[in-house]
């Protein structure tokens, strides 16, 4: 049968990856159980498909676009963000918030910026008299998060925070309170949630294709980390706040479930001077319900980027499993047959999707507030050596 291609901001797509692309962008969380899959990925039949590109095709035409303001401009926005939203179909950067001067001319040619939507710190707040700006993306250091999310509520507009959340429970509660007082969306910037071979994991343990999961491995880390990440204050921890809170996601969207308890050791400080402040790496473990388990491992000294499923009558893992891009899957069936999205694009298209439809993120603060409660379980458990149950 000759394929079909579609013709997309992202390129250029066969019939079925196209359906694929439009199903993975309204799934996210734990909404996809509806789909069956075709090859290892998510599809439908041939009628759901065709109602399914028309539907996409006309929802796209003549439908405002949502603009949004990165607040931030470091490598994620330059090199990330700001890339996926020439992709996008229901949102574009309208706006930007930055402290250094000197990059506001390149950001404004580059991405036709006019100056009425370009802002510092300092006049923020003045953002709700901006009727460009709907969406205000939060992408600064950790510690920040909670004040320019509650800060861009209060000026009316929907936000979405990058991950973690926030550096305690009580600053995710207020950003949670502040959003529902707006009467505004909140959401964290779980991308992973819209990328096909993650989202498979979550069909592999959920639905339980090959029997009850008893064992999850999750491991990320990375080398060469410097600036605010190694500054506790700024980052409220290591690598643990940075990469290792994708092991934590990966656990819970794998399994569907809460951890109930964790235990965690610090691995030794190659270098005790640049990392006085926070942990280098570091090991734990947490406990499911049911006795399942997941190993987990994070550092800012070795490069790693695994996900891995043990069920009873078979296997599915990532590797890598947390990248931009590349991720690559097999089960003990044989590779996963996914194709490669972006998932910057994705995420923020669904986010603004939610707003227009009046429905929920699938990835909000609540989620977000959840891993951070785990992530300081985990670093009491470090502190104490002792195990820590989660409440």
């Amino acid at each position: 049968m000759e394929k079909r291609h579609i013709f997309s901001a992202t390129g250029i797509y066969t019939r079925r990856q196209f359906v694929c692309r439009l199903s993975w962008a309204g799934i996210g969380g734990l909404a996809y159980a509806a789909l069956p899959v075709v090859g290892g990925c998510a599809s439908r039949n041939s009628n759901q498909a065709e109602e399914q590109v028309a539907d996409g095709q006309t929802a796209a035409e003549g439908e405002q676009r949502l603009g949004i303001a990165l607040v931030g401009l470091g490598q994620y926005s330059e090199g990330q963000l700001a890339p996926a939203l020439e992709e996008t179909t229901h949102c574009y950067l309208a706006g930007i918030v930055t402290g250094t001067p000197s990059k506001i001319p390149k950001w404004r040619r580059k991405y036709d910026i006019p100056e009425s939507n370009v802002y510092n710190y300092e006049n923020f707040d003045a953002i709700r008299e901006n009727p460009d700006i709907d969406i205000v993306y939060v992408v600064l250091p950790n510690a920040m998060h909670a004040e320019y999310t509650i800060r861009a509520l209060q000026a009316g507009k929907h936000v979405i925070c990058e991950k973690p959340m926030a550096v305690t429970v009580e600053e995710c509660d207020r950003m949670i309170g502040a959003a529902r007082e707006a009467g505004k969306l909140l959401s964290i910037g779980y991308r992973l949630h819209f990328e096909p071979h993650n989202i498979e994991m979550m069909r592999f343990g959920q639905e339980k294709r090959k029997g009850t999961i008893k064992h999850i491995i999750a491991e990320n880390g990375m080398g060469d980390v410097d600036g605010w990440r190694l500054d506790k204050a700024l980052a409220g921890g290591g690598p643990l706040m940075d990469v290792g809170i994708y092991c934590v996601q990966a656990a819970r969207y794998t399994l569907g479930m809460e951890p109930i308890a964790v235990t965690a050791q610090e691995g030794p400080k190659t270098d005790p001077e640049k990392f006085k402040n926070v942990e280098e790496s570091l090991t734990w473990q947490m406990e499911f319900p049911g006795g399942i388990t997941a190993l987990c491992k994070t550092s800012y000294s070795e490069n790693m980027d695994i996900l891995r499923a043990e069920a009873e009558h078979g296997w599915a893992a990532l590797s890598p499993a947390y990248a931009y891009k590349g991720i690559n899957g097999e089960t003990s069936d044989g590779e996963m047959d996914c194709m490669e999205v972006n998932q910057q694009a994705l995420q923020m298209d669904d986010f603004a999707k939610a707003i227009k439809d009046s429905r929920a993120t699938p990835v909000p603060g609540e989620m977000g507030r959840q891993d951070v409660k785990i992530l300081q379980a985990i670093y009491r458990a470090m502190e104490t050596g002792q195990r820590i149950e989660i409440s």
